[in-house]
């Protein structure tokens, strides 16, 4: 089944919440707000995600290109 992700991005923390293709929560966590953090985090999840969403803010653009890199 198709999974999603939504990232609600902070200085320490961000929240992330992953959803399926009928809008119920299958995963929430918060990840530290670094590109390898939250890479292993969803390869720890094991699923690819459809897509993710990326508050925007100060630190999107360095998160974008690290999960970018590793192929999320």
């Amino acid at each position: 089944m198709k999974q999603y992700a939504g990232i609600d991005v902070s200085l320490e923390y961000s929240s992330v919440c992953v959803v399926d293709a009928d809008g119920r929560i299958v995963r929430e966590a918060k990840v530290h707000s670094e590109p390898d953090a939250l890479i292993a985090w969803f390869g720890e999840h094991g699923v690819a995600m459809e897509r993710i969403g990326l508050e925007a803010g100060p630190l999107s653009q360095w998160l974008h290109a690290g999960m970018t890199e590793a192929g999320l």
